[in-house]
């Protein structure tokens, strides 16, 4: 091939050319600083990824980015510019949960006393997580705090399901999407500590082009106890009242309801646990995504006020074999909504290259189911089951 004849080819190709051999960095890859006598060509290619974009742009033929390609660029985007408020929103809130997960880790060890185990992990198609994983504490049996990045394509059915609630995304064969999650879940040692749930995510759809098409936010808190204290419940959704209203007073009400609704065991008639927030598809129709963004950053940071104190009263409170027996009764209920019910397991187990391990963290260590269990008429355990089958007002 002449030079001429490469020039035009270059000019011609529809995508960004990249390097012959592809980069692999590790998920959390900083700003590392490459010996210029190993890319002699560095600025050759940058002509060449130029003038193949100007093509493109001139004759009104858009650059297409796929997932990985996207990643590559969000990647590159981290390392060389950082992030700011200009920065587009899927940066901007990885890395507050980013922020996040260290600072709740940092207090849950202080509390138990041991280290979580730290695993990162990536996908081939872009993206990946931190698994911060805890078993066999001295608080905790089993805890886990977790961010996950995914870059991806969805499907012509999954697409068809999303329209439902958002219009604005496109009617395609497939369209590529981001989504980004901190979940977290904890299950003490003790049944007068109660579990406590935690997720809060962004997605996000692309153009061909990269650029952002549509867009949501979800998330939420709940408490699962074992026994029910009253002071507790209270306390816990106060905090989560009081972060709500700082925003929207309409917020509190409306996502404690959808949360009650939505932690159900419909097959038996009863919430998994005592509810706190839940809500899904947070979009323009809602608020602008700053506003939304804020919102979601005082709730995760409400997380630790709302369940430490908490912690600090029942950790070591004295219980019997009895009221253990009641805790893995009510763990093997928490399990049952999480495989059978959960829209957040059921997708992260759908999307190929999905980390499974990451994803049934969420279930506890040890659980039992006993035929036909009930508990004795006007007891504790009654109480709690009673207040399952009705959700209380709190606050």
């Amino acid at each position: 091939m002449s030079r001429r004849q490469f020039g035009q080819f270059v000019l011609l190709r529809p995508q960004l050319p990249r390097a012959n051999r592809p980069l692999r960095r590790p998920f959390t890859a900083g700003a590392n600083k490459s010996n210029s006598s190993r890319w002699p060509s560095r600025a050759a290619i940058a002509a060449i990824s130029i003038s193949g974009l100007v093509y493109a742009m001139a004759s009104q033929k858009p650059v297409k980015f796929d997932a990985r390609s996207l990643a590559e660029l969000d990647e590159r985007t981290k390392r060389e510019k950082g992030i700011d408020e200009n920065s587009p929103m899927r940066l901007r809130m990885e890395q507050f949960i980013r922020e996040q997960q260290k600072a709740i880790v940092f207090e849950l060890e202080k509390l138990d006393g041991k280290s979580f185990r730290e695993d990162t992990w990536t996908r081939e198609k872009g993206g990946g997580g931190i698994s911060c994983v805890l078993q066999e504490g001295n608080v905790f049996e089993k805890a886990g705090v977790n961010i996950s990045v995914v870059y991806g394509t969805l499907p012509k059915p999954a697409i068809a399901k999303m329209r439902v609630n958002h219009k604005n995304l496109a009617e395609a064969d497939e369209v590529d999407f981001y989504a980004l999650g901190l979940s977290m879940v904890l299950h003490p040692h003790n049944p007068m500590a109660p579990t406590v749930h935690l997720n809060y995510r962004y997605f996000e759809t692309m153009q061909p082009d990269g650029t952002s098409q549509a867009w949501w936010f979800g998330g939420g808190s709940d408490l699962t106890p074992s026994y029910l204290f009253d002071e507790d419940a209270v306390h816990f959704h106060k905090t989560l009242k009081d972060t709500c209203d700082k925003h929207n007073k309409e917020y509190y009400p409306k996502f404690k309801k959808w949360c009650d609704e939505y932690f159900c065991n419909t097959h038996r008639g009863e919430s998994r646990g005592i509810g706190g927030i839940f809500f899904d598809d947070l979009d323009e129709s809602v608020a602008d995504a700053d506003n939304i963004f804020a919102f979601i950053q005082d709730c995760l940071k409400s997380f630790l006020p709302s369940y430490l104190p908490i912690m600090e009263r029942r950790k070591d409170m004295p219980f019997n074999a009895k009221e253990k027996e009641w805790q893995q009764v009510r763990r093997g209920r928490y399990v049952e909504f999480n495989l059978v019910h959960d829209r957040g397991t059921a997708f992260g187990l759908s999307v190929p290259g999905s980390r499974v391990e990451s994803i049934l963290m969420s279930l506890p260590l040890t659980a039992s189911w006993r035929y036909m269990y009930e508990p004795e008429p006007r007891s504790r355990e009654q109480r709690l089951v009673d207040v399952l089958k009705n959700p209380r007002e709190w606050v």
